[in-house]
């Protein structure tokens, strides 16, 4: 497999594409005034303390108060899961004006503050330390039992090595697969390094205040994305390029070799289809090869993905026309999942399947095409009703959420009103305008669809409403108005 990282930076904002065979798997965003913020350790103020909710409001200095768990707070014996489970009182463990050290594990969303823990991690490429937490953890997706015992007792020897305390632990993540003495070693003395500024800083901040922050889009991507079956990292900005060299030399000096300057007259997303990708990404149907496709909805409840077969009539039977409907679109589904960034709560509506031996095919699929998702994703059975339920890790904003808003026009209901609703709602504004206000005649204001139609079709409605009334009806085009847009003028 062919995997591309495409680099696109500018001084507003800074845009990551991977690229699997030629195909956009997934693009990450992020702009100069708003960057994310996961990650980040602030010295926060409790501001409100809601016992009902197990949880409290915290001012990290953000737009909004920020929100914890009293299970994400870390205390005495918080270390174990089964204390994490049935956390203590939020009212024990913090009070109104309280200061505290959190880091943020989830980026605004919405409505929504910022999400806390004081469980703090610092990343790095191959380890995540975890200051006051007494754990040594690898990665899930490192299977091999006899790496894992390696990396363990690796870690522990350098953590022997440092003079690292007890009640320090580590992460080791999924690059960290077939890394020597060396690589972990110096992974551990230069997260050390962060810790003890970010320490000094925990002295001097005033709450609010930012303590550590992460680091920008162009450079995570070398210590997050890069694996060592990335053939290529291009980047369009000569500045950022040298900044990326020097980073990758000092921590990642095996990829250096991989990164290029993009010195090309056709932008770099154009050359690869990224930005008609992205495009593709924002609407609410997805075609499939087949003929059949996809409808993606997005709420803030949860996220539907309905199947359907479309123009795609098969060649043997209907089971086996559904069979090869839903295999196609799980793949599709783990694609979009990714690309779209969509998180939360996901309902997959496949096409109803009567064989058994088909659905497990298709979950397979499905779990295959979520094999290189970085976000963490759990997969349900097909329920009675035929619907596969499914949670994927959301940490930051949707693709959808950061490039687009409400429409003004449908106020976020993806539809507007009929040029017919909007007539009738006329007639009966005109109505009781009749019975409050005294007027010689009425003018009525209107897009050019709704003046339209109560000139055609609706004319003799008109005309019978004007002889109830009594008065002159006038009409008036106004093509800046909406479509649901209209006023009644008294004359």
């Amino acid at each position: 497999m062919n995997t591309e990282i495409l680099l696109n930076v500018t001084p507003t904002e800074s845009r990551m594409g991977l690229v699997e065979n030629g195909v956009l798997q997934e693009v990450y965003i992020e702009r100069t005034n708003r960057r994310g913020i996961v990650g980040n350790i602030y010295k926060g103020k409790v501001v409100r303390v809601l016992p009902g909710m197990q949880a409290a409001f915290v001012e990290v200095g953000l737009e909004r108060a920020a929100f914890i768990h009293a299970a994400d707070i870390q205390g005495p014996l918080k270390n174990s899961e089964a204390a994490r489970k049935q956390p203590d009182s939020i009212s024990s463990l913090l009070h109104e004006g309280q200061s505290l050290v959190v880091q943020v594990t989830k980026d605004p969303i919405g409505s929504k503050g910022a999400r806390l823990t004081t469980h703090i991690s610092i990343p790095s490429r191959y380890l995540v330390f975890m200051p006051n937490t007494q754990h040594v953890g690898i990665s899930q997706r490192i299977e091999n039992a006899g790496e894992r015992a390696r990396l363990r007792t690796l870690v522990q020897e350098c953590m022997s090595a440092e003079g690292l305390s007890e009640q320090s632990g580590f992460i080791l993540r999924t690059a960290a697969e077939g890394a020597g003495e060396d690589e972990i070693l110096s992974d551990t003395r230069y997260l050390q390094r962060v810790w003890g500024k970010v320490q000094e800083r925990i002295k001097t901040v005033k709450a609010p205040g930012n303590i550590y922050e992460e680091l920008p889009l162009h450079l995570r991507t070398f210590r997050d994305f890069i694996r060592p079956d990335v053939d290529k990292v291009l980047i369009d900005s000569r500045e950022n390029f040298q900044n990326a060299q020097q980073f990758s030399q000092t921590f990642v000096p095996e990829v250096t070799d991989k990164l290029e300057y993009y010195t090309g007259e056709r932008p770099i997303f154009d050359l690869y289809a990224v930005e008609d990708e992205i495009q593709k990404a924002l609407e609410k149907k997805v075609s499939l090869k087949s003929g059949g496709y996809l409808i993606i909805d997005q709420t803030e409840a949860m996220t539907t993905v309905d199947v359907n077969t479309g123009g795609f009539v098969g060649h043997k039977n209907l089971e086996e026309t559904i069979f090869k409907t839903n295999l196609e679109a799980a793949t599709v589904i783990g694609r979009q999942l990714r690309l779209r960034n969509l998180g939360g709560i996901i309902i997959l509506d496949f096409i109803d399947m009567e064989d058994s031996e088909h659905q497990r095919q298709v979950l397979r699929m499905l779990e295959k095409a979520l094999e290189k998702d970085h976000a963490k994703t759990k997969i349900s059975q097909v329920s009675e009703l035929g619907l596969v339920e499914m949670t994927r890790k959301r940490t930051r904003e949707s693709l959808g959420q950061m490039l687009c808003e409400p429409c003004p026009q449908c106020q976020g209901r993806g539809e507007v009103k009929t040029s017919e609703t909007v007539c009738y709602e006329i007639f009966r504004e005109l109505l009781r305008e009749a019975r409050t206000y005294e007027a010689n005649a009425y003018m009525i204001l209107a897009t050019p669809s709704v003046i339209d139609l109560l000139l055609d079709e609706e004319s003799q409605s008109l005309a019978d409403l004007e002889k109830f009334m009594g008065k002159t009806i006038k009409l008036q085009v106004e093509p800046m108005y909406h479509q649901e847009q209209y006023d009644v003028i008294l004359q």
